[in-house]
């Protein structure tokens, strides 16, 4: 059985759809944009730099209303013009390219998609459960994107590294909930748990994890950041920040 391999980290003038992009950078890697007419949309958190003659515009989204009921994005933004445009996510990982042929697809975990060519169908799926293995959510979306009009291209970020493996048919990797980034839409995806002990009088503890059954691939991320998490971790910070400036004015009194 095939076992993951690492993903190439850089990409200099690489082409595909009539789209010409760049990803550089070690640690929070750029991914720079060569538009000629063609439209790009993105999250509109991860714009980095443009060049002045490139405009930015809304895309709404499909079924956006039920996402932001569950916490996603209404609408995404899109890039337009001629020129160059830059996008990079706060977060060291590694940014990767999926080139789709006409008819073909991709499943992105939430919050990893950065930008795609605007040609594409871009729809959610929301696995119910799954999000309960980590933070005690109700479930988590699936980002699907599909190459209805032609050929297109996909970019995602993954956080740490990305490892990919190629699964035949029926063959199985087992997968920490957090760790996976993206599958092929051939590839189903199960959770799976069991329960540990510790002998007679110790205590029990149940592990979980996320099944992929082939033929397809998987790409893998050796390290999670959960957006939920992070922007707790962040207001709690400013939080922080403010109760520090309050008792300092207090002592200088």
């Amino acid at each position: 059985m095939n076992v993951p391999k690492p993903v190439p980290a850089q990409t200099d003038n690489e082409t595909w759809a009539g789209v010409t992009y760049h990803i550089s950078g070690e640690l929070v890697p750029q991914l720079q944009v060569e538009l000629t007419g063609t439209t790009v949309f993105f999250e509109h958190h991860v714009l980095l730099w443009k060049l002045p003659e490139v405009k930015i515009e809304l895309r709404k989204m499909k079924g956006g209303i039920k996402r932001k009921i569950a916490g996603g994005e209404y609408f995404v933004t899109k890039a337009v013009g001629q020129g160059r445009v830059a996008f990079s996510r706060d977060a060291p990982g590694q940014m990767l390219a999926h080139h789709l042929k006409h008819g073909e697809g991709i499943d992105v975990r939430e919050h990893q998609f950065v930008a795609a060519t605007d040609d594409l169908e871009f729809t959610f799926e929301m696995v119910k459960g799954i999000r309960n293995m980590l933070l005690g959510g109700s479930g988590l979306f699936i980002d699907k994107f599909r190459a209805t009009e032609g050929d297109a291209i996909v970019w995602i970020h993954g956080n740490g590294n990305v490892m990919e493996v190629e699964l035949d048919h029926g063959e199985q990797i087992d997968v920490e909930p957090g760790g996976w980034l993206y599958k092929d839409p051939s590839v189903s995806l199960e959770a799976v748990s069991a329960g540990l002990t510790a002998g007679l009088f110790g205590g029990g503890e149940k592990l979980t994890w996320n099944r992929f059954t082939g033929p397809g691939r998987v790409g893998i991320q050796t390290m999670f950041i959960d957006p939920a998490e992070a922007k707790v971790d962040d207001q709690s910070a400013v939080q922080g920040a403010g109760a520090a400036s309050l008792l300092r004015g207090l002592m200088q009194q």
